[in-house]
């Protein structure tokens, strides 16, 4: 059996783990929070080095990225490094292929994007997602600014949203994760803000830390596109009015685990170092996977528009 194991800054309350067969083989995935101690998750991670097949790196990305340039985080190179034997990935490989191939998917399976006014939480973590969304023809806003910096200024392109990086990141990328992401404790509360980029926009895509996070009371008739959530977050998100849940990642046995996961799934699957992988062989893996998003319409009654 094949071990998979994502050690996250995030909430211990959302741990979960499953066995599952997967091209073949039974796989152990498992996800390990630690609330935000970065001293935890290293011991984690070097505890647990050589016993696992794949890490995943949750709650933090190792990159993020804008235009054609990539910004280091320094908290997450730190992870990173921390294991010797056992390959590590943060799920940018996937975000960069699975999460294209998602929005594309919705957009000729679900619902057509061109004209819809999406709003994209953040961008920089989930930059294949946000270029696949303009390039279909969306009206997207980034919230990179708001839900990271807590600066209430709307983002129009990503043009604009490069300019930006080039001279926030950086600076930004040197600063605790606990200043830009919700992590620990913080990923199970809400505190809604920021309720005009939610009410001006039918689509909410991104990282659901975020979303969930700062979402209003009142999500009527929203559309969901994200990754990682559990059962509670379906149900709060049916209870507050959502229309429809799509998650980038499958259910298993109760939730949609994050990229992150899948990621390290893959490469373990594939049997080489993350630095060996390729598109090609992400795009390969999810063929024979048959991946598809897992597509939830909250209330029974509605359909497809």
């Amino acid at each position: 059996m094949k071990r998979v194991v994502s050690v996250s800054l995030g909430a211990s309350s959302r741990d979960h783990a499953v066995e599952v067969d997967i091209l073949g083989e039974r796989f152990s995935i498992e996800r390990i929070g630690t609330d935000g101690d970065l001293k935890r998750a290293l011991e984690l991670l070097k505890e647990l080095d050589g016993e696992a097949d794949a890490f995943g790196m949750g709650g933090i990305d190792l990159y993020v990225r804008a235009g054609g340039r990539r910004y280091a985080l320094r908290q997450a190179v730190a992870l990173a490094r921390a294991p010797r034997r056992t390959p590590i990935v943060d799920g940018g490989g996937l975000k960069d292929t699975l999460e294209r191939r998602v929005v594309r998917y919705v957009d000729a399976h679900v619902l057509p994007l061109r004209g819809r006014r999406v709003l994209m939480v953040v961008a920089v973590d989930r930059f294949g997602m946000a270029e696949t969304l303009v390039e279909l023809g969306a009206r997207v806003t980034f919230g990179d600014l708001a839900f990271t910096l807590g600066i209430p200024v709307p983002i129009r392109s990503l043009e604009a949203l490069d300019r930006l990086a080039r001279i926030l990141a950086p600076i930004v990328c040197q600063l605790p994760i606990a200043m830009l992401y919700p992590t620990g404790k913080k990923q199970d509360e809400n505190r809604p803000r920021f309720g005009r980029f939610f009410q001006e926009n039918e689509v909410i895509a991104g990282d659901f830390h975020f979303i969930r996070r700062y979402m209003p009371a009142d999500l009527t008739g929203k559309t969901i596109l994200t990754q990682t959530v559990t059962r509670r977050d379906v149900e709060e998100l049916r209870r507050r009015g959502a229309r429809l849940l799509i998650t980038t990642t499958p259910e298993l046995e109760g939730r949609s685990f994050g990229t992150n996961v899948m990621e390290a799934v893959l490469v373990a699957a594939a049997g080489k170092r993350p630095e060996a992988m390729t598109a090609a062989d992400y795009e390969g893996l999810l063929d024979r996977l048959n991946f598809a998003p897992r597509v939830v319409w909250l209330e029974r009654e509605q359909r497809p528009a």
